[in-house]
């Protein structure tokens, strides 16, 4: 038996960030990153606050790949304020670092707040998934985090928060949406819910992640890569993910390569492998079964072709020209990362993807020497 929820209620559209002013809540620990302060953009958050009388404390303590010290800084913090809620704000460092605290911080306290989730890019689709990652910098791996108590009780996606997002984390972001999304549609654990999200969050990232990147003016698409993402999170949230996300949480940990990049980076190597098409393939009688799958995600993106071969070929030049036109780097030794240095840790590398929680649910069981292939073929 099967089952299928959406526990988080989520609020989008225009001027959906005033929901803030009407939420049952009376004190608001908000967890932030420094740019969310320094950019004012966390007044947009604190003034409807206000207007709805909460009283709110901000721990802005936030970095990239939330490490366990940093967690523990937070736990401390929110366990002093004692608040009713908890709302995060940011991209997918601050909302998994909110998660990882108030989840940590419920196991001291019988009191669990309530928690917002409001995304300021269109990537992790963490604001309505039961997963986090911290990173344990002492041993360069970074840990995903499960559990149904982790999820947001509410998300709010206002794209005013994400109207002035560089282009670059733009790219890293919405490649990390498309990986999310067909992750998911490929994954062992897909079912017919999680395909239908899936395949409508690929279908906006075919007609608008360009555009998006080309220009941060364009509110229409930028809405569209937000709903885009959160969709691809509730997909990935019920079907799970891959080898993908398995070996750029090993190779994000060592090399501190954005995970959105090192994901785009990847896909087209992991649609290959997944697949078993390559340059040299001839046609079968029968293929696995998400060979059928990448082929409706190339319909979906308007790169179908002759058959099975050329389409599961022309989906994976797809991805390599939106990673060229979005200037992200097609190999390792494009990010200029020592050919030593990563060759040397390819081996613990391996170890670490096979052993990733994401790795259990690839529609291809990996060895330990494929994927040494994979990442040896990945330095380019």
């Amino acid at each position: 038996m099967k089952s299928f929820d959406i526990r988080t209620k989520i609020y989008f559209g225009e001027n959906s960030l005033d929901r803030l002013a009407n939420i049952p809540y009376n004190r608001a620990f908000i967890i932030t990153d420094p740019f969310v302060v320094k950019s004012g953009m966390l007044q947009m958050i604190t003034m409807r606050l206000q207007d709805g009388y909460t009283e709110y404390e901000v721990f802005s303590d936030v970095v990239p790949d939330p490490p366990l010290e940093k967690i523990e800084l937070g736990v401390k913090a929110l366990l002093n304020y004692n608040p009713d809620c908890v709302i995060a704000v940011g991209g997918g460092s601050a909302i998994d670092s909110a998660k990882s605290i108030r989840e940590f911080a419920s196991r001291a306290s019988d009191k669990i707040p309530a928690l917002i989730a409001i995304p300021t890019t269109s990537g992790t689709g963490s604001e309505v998934t039961s997963f986090a990652v911290v990173t344990d910098p002492s041993k360069d791996i970074k840990y995903p985090l499960v559990s149904d108590s982790m999820l947001p009780t509410e998300a709010i996606l206002d794209a005013a928060l994400v109207k002035s997002v560089p282009a670059a984390v733009t790219a890293d972001t919405g490649m990390d949406v498309l990986t999310h999304a067909i992750e998911a549609y490929v994954s062992i654990n897909n079912n017919e819910f999680s395909a239908a999200l899936a395949e409508k969050a690929i279908e906006i990232c075919g007609t608008f992640l360009l555009r998006s990147y080309l220009d941060n003016n364009d509110t229409h698409a930028r809405q569209k890569m937000h709903i885009a993402s959160c969709l691809a999170g509730l997909a990935f949230n019920s079907a799970s993910l891959g080898l993908n996300h398995g070996m750029a949480h090993a190779l994000g940990g060592k090399f501190h390569i954005p995970h959105g990049r090192a994901n785009a980076m990847l896909l087209p190597f992991i649609i290959e492998y997944n697949s078993g098409i390559t340059i040299h393939s001839k046609s079968q009688k029968e293929y696995p079964p998400c060979v059928r799958k990448y082929v409706n995600v190339a319909k979906l993106l308007g790169c179908s072709n002759f058959n099975e071969i050329t389409t599961v070929r022309a989906l994976i030049s797809w991805v390599q020209f939106m990673n060229k036109e979005m200037n992200i780097p097609l190999t390792v030794s494009q990010c200029g990362i020592d050919r030593t240095e990563y060759f040397n840790a390819i081996d613990s590398m391996a170890d670490k993807a096979i052993s990733d929680s994401c790795t259990a649910t690839n529609p291809k069981v990996p060895t330990k020497l494929e994927v040494i292939s994979v990442f040896e073929h990945l330095y380019g």
